[in-house]
């Protein structure tokens, strides 16, 4: 099967808009949350990683007559970076005459995702601030918002099991390459501030009122955050064939399974997130190469789900204890909070700039370590080494993912 790469990337985050903009974050390492702006959030840790009110997108309000929510927005910004970023052309309307060498729309997909969609639309209209127009739109729209904006013609889905949801997207995405159903797919998620989603983790005591803190000691819940994180994924061929100059990696191996252990709780012994690791090592051809003393062919980090809460943090902390002993674990979340369904794709994000930059840049402190999780959080930047970077999302129901990115061939 034809190599799955990484050829753009998007990103509108807490850190800003734009992917330099993440990465420099990254580096600089230093963020909390802030108190949402919302009069109604009435409970007891209203605090979220917001993207700054000056990159919040002001439009299009609208697409095909459909009122379009934060979400929906937040995914178009990310994917008009991602889309420009990898040199594609947007395919033109009817009446407009083509540009040469652009791709053909019939083969270009969109899988993105969301847990909550524009569900900011819903809740407005709920306390009586409907949009201007008036009009219903869907919850779950982002896939199609993006994909009537590019021209889309292949596979338009939104996927939402939770917080992996981003994950799957991804993984969907690759699935269409290698199948042959599509050269290109706009893969990623978004997510924005949801009054009730925020509630529901108040009431469930699942929110640290401080900050989000994966792996610490002193942890007390998690923080979310919101933004949209897209990668262009594109087969090696079509890339090759179109002259690609910039590739981040690519998309090596990929591993689904569902524990279907509770609704909410990890299963105790993470058998089937291990099982999810091994299986995208499997795929990538880099299970024999893991663990830290694998040296430059084998898995420089780890990019873990990691929420802050702490059952998930000392399940995920075992296996990976086990499975890859001594690779650095790189938080996303301890950055830029719990970004739910589009969580696996910043984390995806962040392991093509580590990739591509060969740096592993420095984790965000969050305080003592927990003695039961036994994973090194760097707190220096640090040159990376080996050739493979694991991506894990887990999400509520028991529904895991494993992504492994690696370098492209040369």
């Amino acid at each position: 099967m034809d190599d799955v790469l990484v050829t753009g990337l998007g990103a509108l985050s807490p850190l800003g808009a734009g992917v330099d903009a993440f990465w420099r974050g990254m580096h600089k390492a230093d963020t909390a949350p802030t108190r949402v702006p919302d009069p109604l959030a009435r409970m007891d840790h209203p605090l979220m990683y917001l993207v700054p009110e000056a990159d919040v997108p002001d439009g299009p309000e609208e697409q095909d007559g459909l009122p379009l929510g934060r979400g929906s927005r937040f995914a178009l910004a990310a994917a008009r970076e991602a889309v420009a970023d990898a040199g594609l052309t947007v395919v033109p309307g009817p009446g407009e005459r083509p540009e040469a060498g652009g791709p053909d729309p019939r083969r270009v997909a969109v899988a993105l995702s969301s847990g909550m969609g524009d569900t900011d639309l819903h809740e407005g209209w709920w306390t009586g601030e409907a949009p201007a127009s008036g009009r219903w739109a869907p919850p779950f729209p982002l896939a199609s918002v993006v994909g009537g904006w590019f021209g889309a013609q292949g596979v338009n889905t939104c996927v939402s099991n939770a917080c992996a949801a981003s994950g799957y997207a991804l993984s969907v995405g690759a699935d269409l390459i290698r199948s042959g159903e599509a050269d290109v797919v706009i893969a990623g998620g978004a997510e924005a501030y949801s009054r009730v989603a925020l509630a529901c983790f108040n009431r469930l005591g699942a929110i640290d009122p401080e900050r989000c803190r994966p792996f610490a000691v002193e942890r007390r819940g998690t923080v979310f955050g919101e933004g949209a994180a897209v990668l262009v994924l594109e087969s090696a061929a079509h890339a090759r064939a179109r002259g690609v100059r910039t590739v981040y990696g690519r998309l090596a191996g990929t591993g689904w399974s569902c524990d279907a252990y509770h609704a909410t709780a990890p299963e105790p012994s993470g058998e089937q997130i291990e099982r999810a690791m091994r299986e995208a090592l499997r795929e990538a051809g880099a299970e024999a190469e893991s663990g830290g003393e694998s040296g430059s062919g084998g898995l420089g980090f780890v990019i873990p789900h990691g929420t802050g809460t702490a059952l998930n943090d000392v399940v995920e902390s075992r296996v990976l204890d086990a499975l890859t002993p001594g690779t650095p674990l790189y938080s996303v979340k301890a950055l830029i909070g719990h970004t739910g369904g589009a969580a696996g794709a910043f984390a995806a994000l962040a392991a093509g700039l580590v990739l591509h930059h060969r740096t592993l840049p420095p984790n965000v402190p969050v305080g003592e370590p927990d003695p039961e999780c036994a994973v090194p959080l760097p707190s220096g930047s640090a040159p990376m080494t080996g050739a493979y970077g694991l991506v894990n999302a887990y999400a509520f129901g028991g529904n895991n993912i494993s992504l492994v990115f690696g370098e492209a061939a040369a």
